[in-house]
């Protein structure tokens, strides 16, 4: 338990995609400026997140590395998987939930794109790790993804009600906001290690 706990906060916090590693900043600077645009648009991406790792992780390590040696497919293929896990989701939330789906617009296809979705797929497989591993890691970048948007969105309404100098009004602003929440997460980089080292 303690290394499933682990692996989930290390995943999130110290080696959160959006935030340490600069994946995904498109959805995280697009949609993080209503609540339920980024909680919407965070559950989105955990479900395709942990559905592309089901789905990749086999496929890498039983057709594209087994017997006849395919590994470099491996971008187009774990693309190709992403983009159908997309479809699936914007027809599930197209059907079940339009309001959500016409507040995300082309957020939601632009998921297939998400490096951050990517990222996580290919370190999964470039990190060794095994599928249980690749699950626990995917289902922490997703709430890492979720946290860094939710964060973000209080952030941006705070600064949305504050009166910068006219030449930081809009994206300026953003950016520099983005960049502090940015900074106070590599000071947790310590802290997950001390706890369970």
């Amino acid at each position: 338990m303690k290394s499933v706990i682990y692996i989930i906060l290390t995943a999130a916090i110290t080696n959160n995609y959006v935030l340490v590693k600069f994946l995904g900043i498109c959805p995280f600077l697009g949609v993080s400026k209503k609540l339920d645009q980024a909680t919407g648009m965070s559950l989105a991406v955990i479900f395709v997140q942990l559905m592309a790792t089901a789905a990749t992780w086999p496929i890498y390590h039983f057709l594209l590395d087994g017997g006849i040696d395919f590994t470099y497919m491996q971008t187009v293929v774990f693309i190709l998987v992403i983009a159908a896990l997309v479809q699936l989701v914007e027809i599930i939330l197209k059907k079940y939930i339009p309001a959500l789906h016409a507040s995300l617009g082309v957020y939601l296809p632009l998921i297939t794109t998400n490096c951050a979705v990517l990222g996580v797929t290919v370190n999964n497989i470039s990190d060794g790790l095994s599928f249980g591993e690749s699950m626990l890691t995917s289902l922490g970048c997703g709430l890492g993804f979720f946290l860094a948007m939710v964060l973000f969105c209080g952030v941006r309404s705070r600064v949305a009600e504050a009166k910068p100098a006219k030449s930081f009004e809009g994206l300026p602003i953003t950016l520099i906001s983005a960049a502090i929440v940015s900074l106070s997460f590599f000071g947790f980089a310590g802290i997950i290690g001390n706890l369970f080292g």
